[in-house]
């Protein structure tokens, strides 16, 4: 299902080949010989979506850009099912497993692979040709690639990249953050009622 959001449609080029039940909302331009499959959701969010040519995105699979964090995945790229990407740059020739998370203002080299259920935490850079293996959890810039047993040690860094500050605008030590969150992240999702259905 392809849907004009915020006033503008998706761009599709002909040799791509779109599941019947893949989701495609608003600013997402796709290129030659993409594949999305079944279940697959890439929704900008007012922000633009770039998939270069033939890139792959599994089943289930979600690519959702932001109005800071834009989205664009170069060529030759696979996106493996139920893999979530979130305002990233992600370069030509990568491998994202199964289950893998990459998260806002992100960057993976060209030639990297994420593997099964691996995270690439907000902010991070990974360089040409890396690797983050099963499970394992890549935080800052230059990246640290750290094990998840190492609780301490990524919640350390990870606290200095400041999720709600960077994603949401709103300071951790707020009292009520999650009320305020979830107002203002759902007065912009709701952005979506106006929506068109355009197959």
């Amino acid at each position: 299902m392809q849907f004009e959001h915020l006033g503008v449609r998706p761009r599709i080029h002909p040799t791509a080949v779109i599941a019947p039940t893949a989701v495609i909302s608003g600013d997402v331009t796709i290129g030659a010989g993409c594949q999305v499959l079944h279940g697959a959701v890439i929704t900008a969010e007012g922000g633009p979506i770039t998939l270069g040519e033939n890139v792959i995105v599994m089943e289930n699979a979600v690519i959702r850009a932001s109005s800071t964090n834009p989205v664009h995945i170069a060529d030759h790229t696979l996106v493996g099912p139920m893999a979530s990407i979130s305002g990233a740059t992600i370069g030509a020739e990568v491998f994202l497993a199964t289950g893998v998370r990459v998260f806002n203002g992100a960057v993976i080299g060209d030639r990297s692979e994420v593997r099964i259920n691996a995270v690439v935490h907000l902010r991070t850079h990974l360089p040409e040709r890396s690797v983050v293996p099963i499970g394992w959890v890549a935080v800052g810039d230059p990246a640290i690639v750290v094990s998840p047993d190492r609780h301490d040690e990524i919640w350390a860094l990870q606290q200095e990249l400041d999720f709600p500050g960077y994603v949401f605008g709103l300071d951790r030590d707020t009292p009520d953050l999650m009320v305020q969150l979830t107002d203002r992240y759902g007065r912009s999702l709701s952005r979506h009622a106006a929506d068109t259905q355009l197959d």
